[in-house]
């Protein structure tokens, strides 16, 4: 109870704060690309039910393609490259907080495609508390596009280096999650974003 009130009141007043910050970037991925400037995607959030998640659009309109994004991806925007490197991107999902469907801290939602891959022993676990804009794994991988480009293979890189680490991570903060904690995470993700951003 004391999570959830504190998610609503925190994201309310991120949202009044960030208000003209975010409708600069709004205006601004309008003037850089045609298309809308919001990006809704299905992910999982807790007890397996799927919702839409929030991100201000940083990739061409008509762009399909891979579930996975690398660094150097030519459907990234100019205005899209900006914003993924210092997260701007993700602020729409305050509104995903307020509604219910997410949390300010907490495992990121993934998509089915790879909450399939998810082992029967973690699954229930992970999915038994709601999704978060950071958590620990957005901390630690957080040049994970860098490291996806890198790889001959980003999918495969994901699937069999990436997600079973994050798994770890989702496993251990929904064991042991705590308001204290999550200001903790909240504090750790002010500061690396503080540091120079790297690609996303």
């Amino acid at each position: 109870m004391a999570k959830r009130l504190f998610d609503v009141v925190a994201a309310a007043i991120a949202l009044v704060l960030l208000s003209p910050l975010m409708l600069v970037i709004l205006v601004a991925i309008r003037i850089d690309s045609p298309g809308p400037a919001l990006f809704r995607q299905v992910r999982v959030a807790r007890g397996g039910r799927p919702f839409e998640m929030l991100k201000f659009r940083s990739m061409r309109a008509d762009a399909g393609g891979a579930l996975i994004t690398t660094a150097r991806d030519s459907r990234i925007t100019r205005v899209g490259a900006f914003a993924r490197r210092s997260k701007l991107d993700e602020l729409p999902q305050l509104f995903n907080v307020l509604k219910g469907d997410m949390s300010l801290v907490g495992p990121r939602p993934e998509v089915p495609r790879y909450v399939a891959l998810y082992p029967p022993e973690l699954r229930d676990l992970v999915l038994s508390v709601r999704p978060g804009i950071t958590d620990e794994a957005s901390i630690e991988f957080r040049n994970e596009s860098e490291l996806l480009g890198a790889a001959q293979d980003p999918e495969y890189c994901y699937i069999t280096e990436i997600l079973p680490r994050k798994l770890e991570l989702y496993a251990e903060y929904a064991r042991h999650h705590s308001l204290a904690g999550d200001l903790r995470i909240i504090a750790r993700t002010v500061a690396a974003l503080a540091r120079r951003p790297t690609a996303s």
